[in-house]
C-alpha cells in the first residue's frame, strides 16, 4: 500500500535544530558555560534563566530508541550489573555513558544535575548513580503525589525547594538569578507552551492535519528548549503549517475513518511501523496524554509568587496525579477530539505511567462506552516487543470499532 501522506515540511527544520542543540552542547563541554543534566519533569526555566545548557538524558534515550540503538546500549548497562527490570531509558543512558554510544557519540559531561521525581521514583536512584559517576552536585526537587487538588501545604513545600534550587543554581554559575531573568524565561516558556497547545488542538479538526505519532516527534523542542526564543520560532512555523493544512483539507491519514487516543509513552523503535499499521485501517491517533503533558503552562503573570505558580504547575502534571484525574483527562479527550477508541500502551519500563491502566481501560469501556486496547510493550527495549501479537490485537480492535458502526 502506497503512502499518500503529505510530509510535514517543518520536520526538517526541527531535526536540524535538535542536531544543533546536541552538537552545541557537546562543543560547550569544558567551557565557561555550565551544563546540567535534567529530568523531563523538572523546572528547566530555572536553568535557562541562569544561562545554563540543559540536557535531557530521557530525550537522548528516546532518540537512541527511535534510531534502533537502544538495545545495544541497554545490554552494555546490563553487562555492568544494571537489572533488565530497570527503566530502559535509564539503561540506555548508562550504556551510552559506558560506551560513549548514541547518535552524537554520547552526551557532554554535566557540571551538575537537576532531578525532579514528579514523573517517577526511578529518576531518584538514576540521578544518584549519575552523581557518583560524574562526581558533580545533584539538586533534587521532591514533588508529593497529588490526589485531587494540590494542597496549599504541598505547593508551599515545593515552592521552598524551588527557592533553594534557584539559589544553588546561582551559586554554581557564579551569579544570582534575577527575578527579571526568571520572569522573562517564564514568559518565553509560556508562549511556547501556548503554541504547542494550539498545535495539539488542531488535531480535533476532521480530518486531522497530523497524527499523535507526529506530535511525539515534534515535542522535542518543547521538552528541551522550553524557555528559549528558538522554541517559540519553531512552533510558530509549525502552527502556521498545520493551520494551512487544515485550510487545504490535507489529512494526516487519507480517508480518515477512526479517531483514536493514546496513553503512555511512544514505542520509539516501532513508531513508523505502528503509524503505518493504524493508517492501513484509516485510523488516526489524534490525542496523546504524553504529548499534552507539555501543554501544561506556568503563568508568568499570575498574581503572587512566581515560584509558587511554578510549584503548582509542576506538581499537577498528568503522571503525578491520581486515577480520578487521569480518568477526567481521558474523558475530556474523548469529547474534545471525538474519539472512537483509546489505545493504552502498558509500558514495561514506565511503572508510574502504566500503573492503573487496566482500571483506566475498564472505566473507558464500562462507564464511558469507549473501546480500549491495551498494548504491552516497552518504549525503548525492542526485546520485549511481539509484533505479530500487537498487530493481531490492533486488527481485532479496529474490527470492534467497525462493528459498532453497523
Amino acid at each position: 500500500m502506497s503512502d499518500l501522506r503529505v510530509p510535514i515540511k517543518s520536520a526538517a527544520k526541527m531535526m536540524q535544530m535538535m542536531a544543533a542543540y546536541y552538537m552545541g552542547a557537546k562543543m560547550a563541554e569544558g567551557g565557561p558555560k555550565k551544563i546540567a543534566w535534567v529530568t523531563s519533569g523538572a523546572p528547566v526555566e530555572l536553568l535557562y534563566a541562569a544561562d545554563v545548557i540543559a540536557i535531557y538524558p530521557e530525550n537522548h534515550a528516546a532518540l537512541c530508541g527511535a534510531q534502533k540503538m537502544a538495545v545495544r546500549l541497554c545490554e552494555a548497562a546490563e553487562e555492568r550489573g544494571f537489572s533488565r527490570d530497570l527503566c530502559s531509558y535509564a539503561r540506555t543512558d548508562f550504556g551510552s555513558i559506558f560506551t560513549k554510544g548514541g547518535p552524537m557519540g554520547g552526551l557532554p559531561k554535566p557540571d551538575f544535575l537537576l532531578c525532579c521525581n514528579n514523573i517517577c521514583g526511578t529518576v531518584t536512584k538514576w540521578y544518584q548513580n549519575l552523581q557518583r559517576i560524574f562526581n558533580v552536585p545533584l539538586l533534587f526537587l521532591d514533588a508529593p503525589f497529588v490526589h485531587g487538588e494540590a494542597t496549599p501545604e504541598a505547593i508551599e513545600y515545593v515552592r521552598v525547594q524551588l527557592a533553594d534550587i534557584l539559589k544553588s543554581v546561582g551559586g554554581l554559575v557564579g551569579k544570582p538569578v534575577s527575578d527579571q531573568d526568571l520572569h522573562q524565561t517564564l514568559v518565553l516558556a509560556a508562549r511556547a507552551v501556548e503554541l504547542w497547545g494550539q498545535i495539539l488542538d488542531l488535531l480535533a479538526h476532521r480530518p486531522s492535519p497530523m497524527t499523535s505519532f507526529d506530535t511525539f516527534i515534534h515535542l522535542a523542542p518543547i521538552v528541551c528548549l522550553r524557555g528559549t526564543q528558538q522554541c517559540i520560532d519553531y512552533y510558530e512555523e509549525l502552527l502556521a503549517e498545520m493551520q494551512q493544512r487544515v485550510r487545504d483539507g490535507i489529512a494526516a491519514v487519507p480517508g480518515e475513518k477512526y479517531r483514536l487516543g493514546w496513553d503512555n509513552l511512544p514505542i520509539w523503535f516501532k513508531m513508523g511501523g505502528l503509524s503505518r499499521k493504524f493508517s492501513e485501517h484509516k485510523a488516526c491517533l489524534v490525542s496523546a496524554t504524553y504529548a499534552s503533558s507539555w501543554a501544561h503552562m506556568v503563568d508568568p503573570n499570575a498574581a503572587g509568587d512566581l515560584l509558587r505558580e511554578m510549584a503548582r504547575s509542576y506538581l499537577t502534571i498528568y503522571i503525578n496525579c491520581g486515577l480520578e484525574e487521569r480518568v477526567r483527562t481521558l474523558q475530556d479527550a474523548v469529547t474534545k477530539f471525538g474519539l472512537d477508541g483509546f489505545v493504552l500502551h502498558s509500558d514495561r519500563s514506565c511503572k508510574a505511567y502504566s500503573l492503573g491502566q487496566y482500571e483506566l481501560a475498564r472505566t473507558l469501556t464500562q462507564e464511558l462506552n469507549i473501546p480500549a486496547l491495551i498494548i504491552e510493550a516497552d518504549m525503548n527495549d525492542a526485546r520485549v516487543y511481539a509484533e505479530e501479537q500487537v498487530h493481531a490485537r490492533i486488527d481485532a480492535f479496529i474490527e470492534t470499532l467497525a462493528n459498532r458502526r453497523k
